[in-house]
């Protein structure tokens, strides 16, 4: 079993770094590129909307079709279409084709992503959800932070075209891992159902979740404003720490080194702890509010590298919390289509925060942007917790 489970979530772990390296090394090499901050942010927009745009798809595919099949077509799909761009870099060279390749990769990972929350629950059915969610986001919340690390490392060493080298053999070895994991196990994963009726018929049941299941809506509407927060600081860090504060890569790396042992000391803390559902939401929302402070208001790097760390941490807590919430809500069955309409409404703010970033004049007005931002999200999300409180219809459900 232990062997099994440690399968299931190298490949995990394979699939997440592979894209990482290709979503975070686009801000950094059109920035290093151009020395724009503004196409940098405008080139994060470009590949993280593609790829959000397709949730709700696929989250139809991952509830009628075998979520192992569907993992594995996205990490094959994605490996082949980093060849193809280093192909197409190889004979008519320009920045471009780095931004293309994350894009499109993103739409494959949307597809993997799915169909691995939609397994999850029928994995791990005998352990605690929210405990699950804890070991699933340490995978995905350290990627976040090693991917920058390495990928800024070997574009300064090598180029880009070797960091997309990197994520290909990445993704071909979750593939791998992912086909023993599945001839080793003995889970049964639920079979799939054909689509009855017209084919509007699985958005308009997931709509209708979201609109009339209980808590749905706040719990969407705050995970919207958090990313607005994490999406800024993640399209600025590069610029922030090489341009505003005039440090080399070396800081860059440390920075990412520093945020991922925070993100795992939070992960871990909060998979062992005893806290309600409640608390890990308005201590993680909370957390959040506090780093985007501290990131606006400093000048100087080693606060920001604390507020940085206190960003990644919280957002990796409140992933915790947003996802068992939701489990513990939506039905089984409706599972993969309903969480995909409501990760689309919740990180349609990831591009918006991009092309916010795209409209900031010099690195120097982007502490004052998350300010603004984190203002904004404080007040909103106090006003939303006094119109009835995110977090109490998940708390509900747990007794039902």
């Amino acid at each position: 079993m232990k062997s099994s489970v440690f399968l299931f979530f190298g490949s995990m772990f394979g699939s997440r770094l592979g894209d990482q390296l290709l979503l975070f090394v686009v801000p950094l090499v059109v920035f290093q590129t151009t020395g724009s901050v503004s196409l940098s942010g405008l080139a994060f927009a470009a590949e993280t909307l593609p790829r959000i745009l397709c949730f709700p798809v696929c989250g139809i595919l991952a509830d009628r079709f075998s979520p192992v099949t569907l993992v594995r077509i996205s990490q094959a799909g994605r490996s082949l279409v980093c060849a193809i761009g280093l192909l197409g870099q190889y004979f008519m060279p320009h920045v471009g084709w780095i931004v293309a390749i994350a894009a499109l990769s993103g739409v494959l990972t949307t597809q993997g992503f799915m169909a691995r929350e939609v397994m999850l629950p029928q994995i791990f059915k005998d352990v605690a959800f929210t405990k699950v969610q804890s070991y699933a986001q340490s995978v995905d919340q350290i990627c976040v932070v090693l991917g920058p690390v390495i990928a800024a490392a070997l574009f300064n060493l090598f180029g880009w075209e070797i960091v997309v080298v990197m994520s290909g053999a990445l993704f071909v070895s979750a593939d791998a891992l992912i086909s023993i994991w599945r001839r080793l196990s003995d889970v049964e994963l639920k079979e799939a159902k054909p689509l009855d009726g017209h084919w509007t018929k699985p958005f308009r049941t997931a709509l209708n979740h979201l609109f009339y299941l209980p808590g749905l809506k706040r719990i969407v509407a705050l995970t919207a404003l958090v990313n607005l927060v994490f999406g800024v600081t993640l399209a600025t860090s590069a610029s922030m720490v090489t341009g505003l504060y005039e440090q080399s890569e070396e800081y860059y790396a440390l920075l990412q080194s520093v945020g991922a042992i925070a993100t795992f000391a939070v992960l871990l803390i909060t998979g062992a702890s005893r806290l309600k559902l409640t608390h890990i939401g308005i201590i993680s929302y909370s957390g959040l509010v506090i780093g985007g402070i501290i990131t606006g208001f400093t000048s100087n790097y080693w606060i920001y590298l604390l507020g940085y760390c206190v960003i990644l941490g919280f957002d990796s807590m409140f992933n915790v919390y947003i996802r068992s919430a939701r489990q513990k809500i939506i039905p089984p069955e409706d599972y993969g289509k309903t969480v995909g309409v409501i990760i689309l409404f919740n990180n349609f703010t990831l591009p918006l925060s991009g092309l916010l970033v795209g409209l900031v004049t010099s690195v120097e007005y982007t502490g004052w942007l998350i300010l603004a931002l984190t203002a904004f999200i404080a007040c909103t999300g106090l006003a939303l917790s006094l119109v009835g409180g995110s977090a109490q219809p998940a708390e509900a459900s747990e007794t039902q």
